[in-house]
Protein backbone atom coordinates (compact mmCIF):
# COMPACT_ATOMS: atom_id res chain seq x y z
CA UNK A 1 0.00 0.00 0.00
CA UNK A 2 1.03 3.35 -0.96
CA UNK A 3 1.76 5.78 2.60
CA UNK A 4 0.42 2.52 4.59
CA UNK A 5 0.49 -0.72 6.09
CA UNK A 6 -2.77 -1.98 6.32
CA UNK A 7 -5.80 -1.93 4.28
CA UNK A 8 -5.47 -4.75 1.32
CA UNK A 9 -6.27 -8.17 2.47
CA UNK A 10 -5.61 -11.77 0.73
CA UNK A 11 -7.90 -11.92 -1.75
CA UNK A 12 -8.43 -8.70 -2.74
CA UNK A 13 -8.28 -7.16 -6.78
CA UNK A 14 -6.34 -3.94 -6.80
CA UNK A 15 -5.00 -1.89 -9.06
CA UNK A 16 -1.12 -1.08 -8.87
CA UNK A 17 1.30 1.24 -10.57
CA UNK A 18 4.84 -0.67 -11.66
CA UNK A 19 7.58 1.54 -9.59
CA UNK A 20 10.67 -1.11 -10.66
CA UNK A 21 10.62 -4.83 -12.48
CA UNK A 22 8.33 -6.84 -10.71
CA UNK A 23 7.78 -4.53 -7.94
CA UNK A 24 4.91 -1.87 -7.36
CA UNK A 25 2.38 -0.15 -5.25
CA UNK A 26 -1.23 -0.57 -4.80
CA UNK A 27 -2.89 2.31 -5.92
CA UNK A 28 -6.87 1.27 -5.51
CA UNK A 29 -8.28 -1.78 -3.81
CA UNK A 30 -11.47 -2.66 -6.13
CA UNK A 31 -15.02 -3.06 -4.58
CA UNK A 32 -15.14 -6.62 -2.56
CA UNK A 33 -17.71 -9.06 -3.34
CA UNK A 34 -17.32 -10.40 0.33
CA UNK A 35 -15.22 -9.63 3.15
CA UNK A 36 -14.31 -11.51 6.63
CA UNK A 37 -12.98 -10.21 9.29
CA UNK A 38 -13.09 -10.54 13.28
CA UNK A 39 -13.42 -7.57 15.60
CA UNK A 40 -13.77 -6.62 19.15
CA UNK A 41 -14.27 -3.47 20.94
CA UNK A 42 -11.28 -1.74 19.83
CA UNK A 43 -9.94 -3.29 16.75
CA UNK A 44 -10.53 -5.18 13.41
CA UNK A 45 -8.25 -8.00 11.69
CA UNK A 46 -9.22 -8.65 8.05
CA UNK A 47 -8.90 -12.65 6.86
CA UNK A 48 -9.81 -12.51 3.58
CA UNK A 49 -11.35 -11.09 0.92
CA UNK A 50 -14.09 -11.72 -1.96
CA UNK A 51 -14.01 -15.18 -0.64
CA UNK A 52 -17.22 -17.08 -1.56
CA UNK A 53 -16.41 -19.92 0.94
CA UNK A 54 -15.24 -20.61 4.91
CA UNK A 55 -13.77 -23.63 5.21
CA UNK A 56 -13.62 -24.63 9.06
CA UNK A 57 -11.06 -27.24 9.88
CA UNK A 58 -11.82 -28.83 13.26
CA UNK A 59 -10.04 -31.74 14.61
CA UNK A 60 -10.49 -34.37 17.98
CA UNK A 61 -6.95 -33.42 18.91
CA UNK A 62 -5.98 -30.61 20.62
CA UNK A 63 -9.67 -30.08 21.04
CA UNK A 64 -11.48 -27.80 19.35
CA UNK A 65 -14.17 -24.70 20.06
CA UNK A 66 -17.56 -25.25 19.27
CA UNK A 67 -18.41 -21.60 20.06
CA UNK A 68 -15.49 -20.70 17.07
CA UNK A 69 -17.57 -22.97 14.48
CA UNK A 70 -20.45 -20.91 15.54
CA UNK A 71 -19.20 -17.68 15.11
CA UNK A 72 -17.07 -18.49 12.11
CA UNK A 73 -20.77 -20.36 11.02
CA UNK A 74 -22.17 -16.36 11.66
CA UNK A 75 -20.13 -14.36 10.07
CA UNK A 76 -20.15 -16.81 6.45
CA UNK A 77 -24.36 -16.28 6.76
CA UNK A 78 -23.49 -12.47 7.58
CA UNK A 79 -21.46 -12.25 4.14
CA UNK A 80 -23.62 -14.39 2.56
CA UNK A 81 -21.07 -17.05 1.52
CA UNK A 82 -21.04 -20.82 2.03
CA UNK A 83 -19.53 -22.87 4.74
CA UNK A 84 -17.91 -26.10 4.44
CA UNK A 85 -16.89 -28.01 7.83
CA UNK A 86 -13.94 -30.05 8.04
CA UNK A 87 -13.37 -32.66 10.66
CA UNK A 88 -9.72 -33.83 9.88
CA UNK A 89 -7.14 -36.15 11.68
CA UNK A 90 -9.79 -38.93 11.38
CA UNK A 91 -7.01 -41.67 11.53
CA UNK A 92 -7.33 -40.98 15.69
CA UNK A 93 -9.75 -43.50 15.85
CA UNK A 94 -12.48 -43.03 19.12
CA UNK A 95 -11.51 -39.46 19.05
CA UNK A 96 -12.30 -38.53 16.19
CA UNK A 97 -15.73 -40.93 16.35
CA UNK A 98 -16.55 -38.70 19.42
CA UNK A 99 -15.66 -35.64 17.56
CA UNK A 100 -17.85 -36.83 14.38
CA UNK A 101 -20.72 -37.59 16.83
CA UNK A 102 -20.70 -33.82 18.12
CA UNK A 103 -20.82 -32.38 14.65
CA UNK A 104 -23.78 -34.00 13.83
CA UNK A 105 -25.81 -30.65 14.76
CA UNK A 106 -24.46 -28.92 11.73
CA UNK A 107 -24.79 -31.65 9.16
CA UNK A 108 -28.54 -31.61 10.21
CA UNK A 109 -28.36 -28.11 9.76
CA UNK A 110 -27.79 -28.15 6.51
CA UNK A 111 -24.09 -27.65 6.55
CA UNK A 112 -21.25 -29.92 4.75
CA UNK A 113 -19.01 -31.87 6.66
CA UNK A 114 -16.69 -33.81 5.27
CA UNK A 115 -14.19 -36.06 7.04
CA UNK A 116 -10.62 -36.74 5.95
CA UNK A 117 -7.35 -37.52 7.26
CA UNK A 118 -5.20 -34.54 5.72
CA UNK A 119 -1.74 -35.97 6.29
CA UNK A 120 -3.03 -39.78 4.27
CA UNK A 121 -5.50 -38.23 1.76
CA UNK A 122 -7.23 -34.53 1.25
CA UNK A 123 -8.00 -35.21 -2.52
CA UNK A 124 -11.70 -35.92 -0.84
CA UNK A 125 -11.56 -32.12 0.29
CA UNK A 126 -10.79 -31.21 -4.07
CA UNK A 127 -14.39 -31.14 -5.28
CA UNK A 128 -15.64 -29.10 -2.46
CA UNK A 129 -13.03 -26.28 -3.82
CA UNK A 130 -13.80 -26.22 -6.91
CA UNK A 131 -14.68 -22.98 -8.94
CA UNK A 132 -14.47 -21.22 -5.44
CA UNK A 133 -12.33 -18.57 -3.57
CA UNK A 134 -12.13 -20.54 -0.43
CA UNK A 135 -10.25 -19.48 3.03
CA UNK A 136 -9.06 -22.03 5.57
CA UNK A 137 -9.98 -20.54 9.39
CA UNK A 138 -9.49 -22.80 12.73
CA UNK A 139 -7.46 -22.72 15.62
CA UNK A 140 -3.73 -23.61 15.19
CA UNK A 141 -3.32 -27.57 15.45
CA UNK A 142 -6.11 -28.06 13.47
CA UNK A 143 -3.72 -29.36 10.63
CA UNK A 144 -4.55 -26.38 8.13
CA UNK A 145 -0.94 -26.31 7.08
CA UNK A 146 -0.83 -29.69 6.47
CA UNK A 147 -4.23 -29.55 4.22
CA UNK A 148 -2.14 -27.07 2.09
CA UNK A 149 0.93 -28.91 1.75
CA UNK A 150 -0.76 -32.47 1.02
CA UNK A 151 -2.89 -30.16 -1.82
CA UNK A 152 0.02 -28.10 -3.13
CA UNK A 153 3.00 -29.68 -2.41
CA UNK A 154 5.19 -26.61 -3.35
CA UNK A 155 3.29 -24.66 -0.67
CA UNK A 156 6.01 -26.36 2.23
CA UNK A 157 4.00 -24.22 4.28
CA UNK A 158 5.75 -24.69 8.23
CA UNK A 159 3.89 -26.96 10.36
CA UNK A 160 4.08 -28.37 13.91
CA UNK A 161 3.26 -30.70 16.24
CA UNK A 162 0.78 -30.08 19.33
CA UNK A 163 1.04 -29.63 23.33
CA UNK A 164 -0.84 -33.00 24.77
CA UNK A 165 -0.40 -31.00 28.46
CA UNK A 166 -1.78 -28.05 27.02
CA UNK A 167 -4.44 -29.45 24.68
CA UNK A 168 -3.60 -26.47 21.85
CA UNK A 169 -1.62 -26.65 18.93
CA UNK A 170 1.64 -24.43 18.36
CA UNK A 171 0.96 -21.38 15.71
CA UNK A 172 3.35 -21.70 12.76
CA UNK A 173 1.39 -19.92 10.19
CA UNK A 174 1.76 -16.07 10.60
CA UNK A 175 0.28 -14.06 7.62
CA UNK A 176 -2.58 -15.40 4.85
CA UNK A 177 -1.50 -16.25 1.65
CA UNK A 178 -3.34 -17.37 -1.56
CA UNK A 179 -2.75 -20.64 -3.76
CA UNK A 180 -4.04 -21.27 -7.51
CA UNK A 181 -5.34 -25.22 -7.61
CA UNK A 182 -6.59 -24.62 -11.15
CA UNK A 183 -7.56 -21.48 -13.11
CA UNK A 184 -11.17 -20.97 -11.31
CA UNK A 185 -10.49 -22.52 -7.48
CA UNK A 186 -7.93 -20.90 -5.38
CA UNK A 187 -7.34 -21.46 -1.65
CA UNK A 188 -6.17 -19.02 1.34
CA UNK A 189 -4.60 -20.48 4.60
CA UNK A 190 -5.26 -18.38 6.93
CA UNK A 191 -3.25 -17.81 10.49
CA UNK A 192 -4.65 -20.45 13.68
CA UNK A 193 -7.20 -18.35 15.71
CA UNK A 194 -8.32 -18.82 18.79
CA UNK A 195 -11.21 -16.47 18.78
CA UNK A 196 -12.75 -14.72 16.46
CA UNK A 197 -14.74 -11.94 17.58
CA UNK A 198 -18.10 -10.53 15.65
CA UNK A 199 -18.37 -6.89 17.45
CA UNK A 200 -19.50 -5.57 13.98
CA UNK A 201 -22.72 -7.88 13.15
CA UNK A 202 -25.08 -5.89 15.68
CA UNK A 203 -27.83 -7.94 17.53
CA UNK A 204 -30.92 -8.48 15.27
CA UNK A 205 -28.48 -9.69 12.36
CA UNK A 206 -26.98 -11.76 14.87
CA UNK A 207 -30.01 -14.18 15.11
CA UNK A 208 -30.02 -13.92 11.26
CA UNK A 209 -26.67 -15.66 10.89
CA UNK A 210 -28.45 -18.79 13.04
CA UNK A 211 -29.56 -20.63 9.84
CA UNK A 212 -32.61 -22.51 11.95
CA UNK A 213 -33.64 -18.82 13.41
CA UNK A 214 -34.75 -17.59 10.39
CA UNK A 215 -38.27 -19.03 10.61
CA UNK A 216 -38.77 -17.63 14.04
CA UNK A 217 -36.89 -14.49 13.63
CA UNK A 218 -40.02 -11.82 14.01
CA UNK A 219 -43.00 -14.00 15.29
CA UNK A 220 -41.83 -12.69 19.06
CA UNK A 221 -44.71 -11.15 21.74
CA UNK A 222 -42.04 -8.35 21.34
CA UNK A 223 -40.73 -6.89 18.32
CA UNK A 224 -37.55 -6.13 20.53
CA UNK A 225 -36.86 -9.38 21.94
CA UNK A 226 -33.25 -10.03 22.49
CA UNK A 227 -34.30 -14.22 22.56
CA UNK A 228 -32.93 -14.17 26.20
CA UNK A 229 -36.00 -14.85 28.86
CA UNK A 230 -38.51 -12.44 27.61
CA UNK A 231 -42.41 -14.01 27.29
CA UNK A 232 -43.95 -14.83 24.41
CA UNK A 233 -40.24 -15.17 22.80
CA UNK A 234 -40.56 -17.50 19.45
CA UNK A 235 -36.59 -19.09 19.31
CA UNK A 236 -37.53 -20.08 23.22
CA UNK A 237 -40.98 -21.80 22.21
CA UNK A 238 -38.89 -23.62 19.53
CA UNK A 239 -37.02 -24.80 21.49
CA UNK A 240 -39.00 -26.34 24.08
CA UNK A 241 -40.85 -28.07 21.08
CA UNK A 242 -37.40 -29.57 19.92
CA UNK A 243 -37.21 -27.42 16.44
CA UNK A 244 -34.28 -25.63 17.55
CA UNK A 245 -31.01 -27.11 19.26
CA UNK A 246 -30.74 -25.86 22.75
CA UNK A 247 -27.21 -25.81 22.35
CA UNK A 248 -27.10 -23.38 19.46
CA UNK A 249 -29.93 -20.99 20.99
CA UNK A 250 -27.34 -21.34 24.45
CA UNK A 251 -24.32 -20.17 22.05
CA UNK A 252 -26.34 -17.53 20.79
CA UNK A 253 -26.96 -16.69 23.90
CA UNK A 254 -23.12 -16.35 24.62
CA UNK A 255 -22.54 -14.01 21.30
CA UNK A 256 -24.48 -11.63 22.20
CA UNK A 257 -23.73 -11.55 25.30
CA UNK A 258 -20.71 -10.44 24.38
CA UNK A 259 -21.72 -7.48 22.29
CA UNK A 260 -23.64 -5.70 26.01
Amino acid sequence: MRGKKGGAACGDQVEIQLTTAGQGVIETILPRSAILYRSDVYREKLIAANVTQIVIVVAAIPSFSEELINRCLAAAENQRIKALIVLNKTDLGEPARAAAASLTLYRELGYSLLQISAKNDATPLLPYLRGHLSVLVGQSGMGKSTLINTLIPAAKRATAGISVALDTGRHTTTHARLYHLDENSRIIDSPGMQEFGLHYIDGEDLAWGFIEFHPYIGQCRFNNCRHRAEPGCALAQAVQEGKISRRRLNFYHRLAACRT
